[in-house]
């Protein structure tokens, strides 16, 4: 079985965030930066993908931080993520400008 490719991907992904477009505090941002790294943070507790070559993110290791001390991998983790999300695009203000574009 072949991997799916990269614009595959995202649109699958962007259709299952089109799901929970207007969820009380669910927010997604696309970021110009290449991370290869998803993460998913709530409150204290963070799951972060690593995304490794060759394989897909569901091949990937996935691993639960939890919040223990200041500085520490989960505060380090937080920062970058910050620092993305900062500088990121919110997905359905984009999605909605590509929507309204004249399509060719």
């Amino acid at each position: 079985m072949q991997a799916l490719t990269v614009s595959t991907r995202i649109a699958v992904t962007m259709e299952q965030l089109g799901r929970l477009r207007g969820t009380d505090s669910i927010e997604a941002r696309f970021s110009d930066r290449h991370i290869a790294l998803s993460v998913f943070a709530f409150d204290n507790d963070m799951i972060v993908t690593p995304h490794l070559a060759n394989l897909v993110g569901h091949d990937s290791p996935a691993f639960h931080l939890r919040r223990h001390q200041d500085d520490g991998v989960f505060d380090r983790f937080a920062m970058h993520v910050r620092a993305l999300w900062d500088e990121g695009r919110d997905v359905w203000a984009v999605s909605a400008a590509s929507a309204s574009e004249p399509q060719h």
